[in-house]
């Protein structure tokens, strides 16, 4: 085990298909050099800790065939319940559609840190439920490598890195140019890939004086539409549970009966009394469909299981199941020698993603509709007087489909100076990062009280189709509105030193000291429309049945922010030789943020290594996170909830269990007296080599997390009505017409497992060389508690609230190289895992019976030819066995059918790159 091959000792779950082995080796033949490895700020030769940081060189990007940081994160075991493309369609994080964000051990994107050369960039800069970079504004094409360290670092780097730390590391030094040309197509169709990436540097900083480097990368992915797979379009919806998941507000529209209790019995007498029935049977249903069983599918449907006498909407038929974007960035980093051990260094970044999303028409509810407007569109008559008001369950077809284009951009400098001094290195720089994102609004969307108006006209019918006068109100309602403005910007001084204090028996006492101050500003503007609070699908409760505002406008509308703080830190950082053998690193940050409070966090790790063969490690120490300036300030937001739980105490007052379910309303609340989230983490881990060719580590980990940020939860909160009254609100019936969903310090959050990995690089002969790796994730708990003393609630292998965190995940891979040619085949697994159980059988009075979600076992297949030293060709399959997704009751992401947080919809993908160097 020498100190040159010990980083691949320590690298955790190699899943992107690392030769570290054959890079070690070549790196003996370098120049030594100190260098700063993610989780220590102390620059060494060897670049060994005693933290287990995992690294994913370029090269094995590559040879999986991804091209985005947030695909790359589905590779990785620790990351669990992530924000992806398929998962931010619904915008369930409460207004960051088109956010991709890591989530490093499952226990929130706001606890991962992402970084770009060891600095921050700035958040996603819309207010939502999480924060954190988004992973789309990532230069992908100058990526050198990607190092992750999966254990807390708030004595390194402050707020947001209990997770851990992933750091996005891009090209430095390089000379010369080189294109990529890279294709995908699906064998099914639809999400197809394209991407030219271009890069050159010039300049030895070394014989020169100086480098400059720049590389720009574009993107262009296409859209994937549910009709488009067979295992979404071939779902047996008609007389099964699964068709409790499909709508009721439905086109043609449905009618829902008014009134009292003794009302709505009077009202269902009439219409037997008149003769009036739906599909040949007396109506007894309070909601029922004119058109019903024929409704109008395959959008419409009869599902009599859901709704007897009504019709039910598949919202899925509507839906974009992967989004059109296009992504373009733009890095350049220059270096210039000042004197022979001075530099002079600065980094530019240009990032711009937009993201087109495409959902089912706007789903809405039409109070106080008169009989006799219905009647008048209808070829059979209702029998109930002209005067007799009802309610419609609509979903706006004749409107379109809701579609949103969002555009998230980032900027980056970075201009530093960075000197040597002996055994020291120091450094001081500026960072100012802006991320500035923008929801538009391009189609679907209209003013609820125009479309109010005409229905009430009868000018809109709405069993369809509505004739010009109809289209005319139509197209006077409809909205084009940049809705949501946001920008955030983080301006970072920085100062800091690395070196030997003194030479002790064992070895150099290393140390590292620095100082930081930042500030961080965010501002969030509304668009004139969204103040008023009258486009359809983006309303709050608080307006009468026309859609005029009626509740407080200090307190219900959604209104422009602006907010800033500062956050000062000092930090320092020792590496201690006790013995030849034993070396501890000890570290200790102090960060005060103004409007918040102040914290100090240490940190101790320990390595040990006896022989080669043998090396024992572990670490403990306590972390934070401070409430963002969204947790604190953002204003209020109105919504649906994305899932459609049935109500327990609904059903219990004698409703039916159909009328029962459904999407409530939810008003997200801010709240500036959050206080800091603390935690504490150990991790303890063995490493082997018990011969050259062959390495295995295995690591513990624990972290508890207190004063956990987040909001109750939907599902928790309708389970429990009685400890949540105040934040449910009922109408006369006994109907949820809003849930409340704040921030607030719940309580606590506990997770352990283990991380195990094994690398194992054959010898060569002349069939060539085998080389394989496994890194896998096992859980042993995640337990989430939901109020001070409340009793902890397990997550691990169970669909809970909003995610799923599976009790063991690998990423597995082997390699065979013979000369130019090189071949590689990957396994990515997740393990099966209790689906999300919300709904009642209306048949039984009772809830669903809970069912286990399959594991998902994804195989990938590339094969590379290095045509000379200029010229390389790869292909790949990924998804080679075209493994559907495993089916999932959840329908938190509106994507019922299967979870998108960590499968893949698109099937069998074919891929074809090509790179060029010119040197």
């Amino acid at each position: 085990m020498t100190s040159a091959r010990l980083p691949s000792l320590h690298a955790l779950a190699h899943a992107a298909l690392l030769t570290v082995t054959a890079l070690a080796a070549h790196a003996q033949e370098q120049k030594l050099e100190r260098v700063e490895i993610t989780g220590s700020s102390i620059k060494r030769i060897d670049g060994e800790t005693a933290l287990p940081v995992q690294t994913i060189k370029r090269e094995d990007i590559a040879k999986t065939g991804v091209t985005t940081a947030a695909e790359l994160m589905k590779n990785i075991s620790g990351n669990a319940a992530g924000l992806t493309d398929g998962a931010s369609i619904t915008d369930n994080q409460g207004g960051q559609r088109g956010f991709n964000g890591a989530n490093l051990r499952g226990i929130g994107v706001s606890s991962t840190l992402v970084l770009l050369n060891g600095r921050r960039m700035a958040n996603f800069a819309s207010p939502g439920d999480s924060s954190g970079v988004d992973l789309n504004n990532i230069p992908a094409g100058a990526i050198e490598r990607v190092e992750i360290l999966k254990d807390g670092a708030s004595a390194i780097y402050g707020t947001d890195a209990i997770g851990g730390v992933i750091n996005f590391i891009t090209r430095k030094d390089y000379r010369g140019a080189d294109v990529n040309l890279y294709t995908a197509r699906t064998q099914e169709g639809g999400a197809d890939k394209t991407s030219v990436s271009i890069g050159g540097g010039v300049g030895d900083v070394n014989k020169d004086g100086y480098n400059v480097f720049a590389v720009i990368d574009a993107q262009k992915l296409g859209s994937l539409s549910a009709q488009d797979r067979d295992f979404i379009r071939s779902r047996p919806l008609a007389d099964n549970d699964l068709s409790l998941y499909l709508s009721s507000r439905t086109y043609p529209a449905n009618i829902r009966l008014q009134g009292s209790s003794s009302s709505r019995r009077n009202q269902l007498a009439a219409l037997k009394a008149g003769g009036y029935k739906i599909n040949g049977q007396d109506v007894t249903q309070r909601t029922f469909n004119p058109s019903a069983p024929g409704c109008n599918p395959p959008n419409t449907i009869f599902a009599p299981f859901n709704l007897p006498q009504a019709c039910s909407y598949d919202y899925m038929q509507d839906t974009q199941i992967y989004p059109e974007a296009k992504k373009l960035s733009f890095l350049t980093r220059g270096v210039v020698k000042l004197a022979a051990d001075t530099e002079l260094f600065g980094e530019l970044l240009e990032a711009r993603a937009t993201t087109n999303y495409v959902n089912s028409g706007v789903p809405v509810q039409v109070f106080d509709v008169p009989f006799g407007i219905l009647n008048k569109n209808l070829s059979t008559k209702i029998p109930l007087p002209d005067s007799q008001l009802t309610t419609l369950r609509l979903r706006a077809s004749e409107a379109g489909n809701r579609t949103n284009e969002v555009t998230s951009r980032a900027e980056r400098i970075v201009l530093g100076v960075s000197t040597t001094r002996g055994d020291w290195d120091y450094s001081a720089a500026v960072n100012r990062a802006v991320n500035t994102t923008n929801d538009r609004y391009t189609g679907g969307y209209f003013r609820y009280d125009k479309m109010v108006a005409g229905v009430l006209s009868g000018a809109i019918n709405p069993f369809g189709p509505s004739g010009s006068a109809g289209q005319a109100v139509w197209a006077d309602a409809r909205v084009v509105d940049d809705a949501r403005k946001a920008r955030g910007v983080t301006t970072t001084f920085d100062v800091k030193a690395s070196g030997t204090l003194m030479e002790l028996p064992a070895g150099p006492l290393g140390a590292a000291f620095g100082l930081e101050r930042r500030r961080e500003s965010t501002s969030f503007t509304p668009s004139d429309l969204i103040n008023s609070n009258l486009i359809a699908g983006d309303r709050g409760t608080s307006t009468d049945a026309s859609g005029v505002f009626t509740g407080d406008p200090t307190r219900d509308r959604v209104v422009a922010t602006s907010n800033s703080r500062n956050i000062s830190s000092a930090y320092g950082e020792l590496n201690v030789p006790v013995t030849k053998e034993l070396e501890a690193q000890l570290a200790l940050r102090y960060d005060n943020y103004s409007g918040v409070g102040s914290t100090t966090n240490p940190k101790l790790g320990i390595r040990w290594q006896p022989n080669k063969q043998f090396l024992l490690r572990g670490s403990a120490g306590t972390g934070f996170r401070a409430p963002t300036i969204s947790e604190l300030y953002r204003p209020i937001s109105y919504g649906s909830a994305s899932a459609s739980p049935t109500d327990p105490v609904c059903v219990a007052a004698g409703n039916s269990p159909t009328d029962c379910s459904g999407q409530p309303p939810v008003t997200r609340y801010s709240n500036p007296n959050l206080k800091p989230e603390k935690s504490k983490q150990a991790s303890f881990g063995v490493v082997l080599e018990p011969v050259k060719q062959l390495s295995m580590s295995l690591d513990y980990w624990a972290i508890r997390k207190t004063d956990v940020i987040s909001d109750i939860g939907i599902q928790t909160i309708i389970n429990n009505q009685a400890k949540y009254a105040r934040l449910i609100t009922d109408d006369a019936d006994g109907f949820i017409t809003n849930i409340d969903l704040r921030k607030e310090n719940q309580g606590g959050l506990k997770t352990s497992g283990i991380d195990v990995e094994a690398n194992w690089r054959g010898d060569s002969s002349e069939y060539g060389r085998f080389s394989a790796s496994f890194s896998g994730t096992y859980v042993f708990e995640y337990k989430r508690q939901f109020g001070a003393g409340d009793d902890y609630v397990s997550n691990v292998g169970r669909f809970l609230n909003d995610q799923v965190i599976q009790r063991w995940r690998h990423r597995a891979s082997i390699d065979w190289d013979l000369g130019a040619f090189g071949v590689t085949l990957g396994n990515t697994y997740y393990s099966s895992y209790a689906d999300q159980s919300t709904l009642w059988n209306p048949r039984t009075n009772k809830k669903l019976d809970d069912r286990m979600v399959a594991a998902y076992s994804l195989w990938d297949l590339s094969a590379s030819w290095k045509v000379n030293k200029a010229f390389r060709v790869r292909g790949g399959i990924q998804n080679l066995l075209n493994t559907q997704p495993p089916f999932s009751n959840q329908d938190q992401y509106f994507l019922s059918t299967y979870d998108p947080t960590y499968t893949d919809p698109r099937g069998r993908t074919f891929y074809l790159s090509a790179s060029y160097q010119f040197r």
